[in-house]
């Protein structure tokens, strides 16, 4: 039985979808399938999806703007002091997480290209640097997975959903949002 909506808020834009879903194909295709040229074009694309989003968090609508979400201590112990209370975009610990992972991205892509460079063709240890921040992206990956799974029990609001669609909705029996635009905390 579908519980009645009580709240419905848009909040991840097209482009925040859709480079979300990109880059989770591109990191895990090349993590898992990709070699060679495959690899480096995906890589590559990857590297300019990140820095599409890092504009996109400068001048994009108001819940893809870092500002939104920027991990502050101030937005960490608020998010700590109401544990029951769900966030319109992401909570602080998952702005902590965007902007790992945009990290980590923007590093392998960085060593990746060096890699190719004729000053480091062959360097054994910008390859271990490269595969160890793909196992780190891969760790952070699934810690990702684990908290929109654990955030969506928690909180009754089904986040894949809301990054499929756009809307986080709100029924009878999920957690109340918190105003969470910019200048609000």
């Amino acid at each position: 039985m579908r519980l009645p909506v009580v709240e419905r808020h848009y909040v991840w834009d097209r482009f925040v979808r859709l480079h979300h879903w990109s880059l989770a194909v591109l990191v895990l295709a090349n993590y898992f399938v990709l070699e060679g040229r495959p690899h480096r074009w995906a890589g590559y694309t990857a590297l300019g999806l990140t820095g599409l989003r890092l504009a996109w968090g400068v001048v994009g609508s108001p819940c893809a703007r870092f500002a939104a979400f920027f991990p502050t201590p101030r937005r960490l112990r608020a998010y700590f002091a109401h544990p029951g209370v769900a966030t319109r975009g992401h909570n602080p610990l998952g702005g902590a997480m965007v902007l790992v992972i945009l990290t980590l991205v923007a590093m392998l892509g960085f060593t990746g290209w060096l890699m190719g460079t004729d000053a480091y063709w062959g360097e054994e240890w910008l390859e271990d640097l490269h595969e160890t921040l793909a196992d780190g992206l891969l760790a952070c990956v699934a810690l990702h997975v684990a908290g929109v799974i654990a955030a969506s029990l928690k909180w009754r609001i089904n986040l894949p959903r809301a990054m499929l669609t756009g809307y986080k909705t709100r029924t009878v029996h999920s957690a109340p949002f918190e105003d969470q635009r910019p200048g609000k905390d």
